[in-house]
């Protein structure tokens, strides 16, 4: 099977994204072809053979993601397999790429596989890095309901079928937007442990737009992908969440701003999953109300 690679750059981690590319050009198996998105800014210099493409502007990591998906031909139809890495990533091990491929091989119902994302000094796997509620062991492989977006492997056939990345969304949830309509088309998710990329430990609210784009792009998660009787449910449960979580008063002003925005803006297409999707997900342990 023919793998790619998308990477999106901001151009501000030239010797990362050196050491990344490094590390793919190092995989076993036939070459791993690379296209390196300058989103919005200059790609530094980049081995020979590595395709680039600069953005005049930037336009997320959703939006940045598909124009290096179709840097592939239309939704990656010159390659069978397209890994999404973060730019200032690592893949740890030099057969990521041939599991990859064995897998995909082996599981024609598999759509996409999240990897393990590990800090590299220290080995941790934060608990928001594994794609699942029982998150406690990040060692133990399974079924999930979504994927990381910097560190996975998307059968290109997926795109085909139901669509990019939803590049309105700029940053947040964009990665459990693909996941539902996926799944909702009969595709499978798995969460692989020893698919790993290393990266260093980080805070999502690093951001500034963090708790904003969080709240926003929750609200039009529900609004696009599930069935009307549960997007209050969802969002209501997320509210209690969010206020559990005590969050200072400019962050809890922000996610409010953002949750109201969601609302009243445009949030693209509604396409709800069907009512068996709701139940799959739930038998895979994350109803769509959590």
């Amino acid at each position: 099977m023919k793998v790619g690679a998308v990477i999106i750059t901001m151009g501000n981690r030239p010797a990362e994204l050196r050491a990344l590319l490094d590390s793919v050009a190092g995989q076993h198996g036939d070459p791993v072809e690379v296209v390196v998105v300058g989103n919005g800014s200059p790609v530094p210099d980049v081995p020979e053979g590595v395709r680039t493409v600069e953005l005049p502007e930037n336009l997320g990591i959703p939006g940045g993601r598909n124009v290096g998906i179709e840097a592939f031909g239309p939704g990656g139809c010159d390659v069978d397999i397209l890994l999404f890495l973060d730019d200032d990533g690592l893949l740890a091990r030099p057969d990521t790429a041939e599991l990859c491929r064995e897998a995909f091989a082996a599981d024609p119902e598999l759509g996409i596989i999240s990897f393990r994302i590990a800090d590299p000094e220290t080995g941790e796997t934060q608990r928001r890095h594994v794609p699942r509620l029982r998150a406690s062991d990040p060692m133990r492989s399974s079924r999930v309901t979504t994927f990381l977006g910097g560190a996975n492997a998307v059968r290109t056939t997926v795109f085909a079928e139901v669509g990019g990345l939803p590049a309105e969304f700029f940053y947040a949830h964009e990665e459990t937007d693909l996941a539902w309509r996926a799944l909702d088309a009969g595709w499978l998710i798995d969460y692989r442990s020893d698919m790993v990329l290393y990266h260093p430990t980080t805070a999502p609210s690093r951001h500034a737009v963090y708790h904003r784009m969080v709240a926003r792009n929750r609200v039009w998660l529900a609004r696009r992908n599930l069935p009307a009787l549960l997007v209050p449910v969802y969002l209501g449960v997320w509210l209690l969440l969010t206020l559990a979580r005590r969050p200072s008063k400019e962050a809890l002003r922000a996610w409010f701003g953002g949750f109201k925005e969601g609302w009243t803006s445009p949030c693209g297409p509604r396409r709800p999953m069907r009512w068996r999707t709701v139940w799959r997900l739930t038998r895979l342990g994350r109803p769509p109300v959590i």
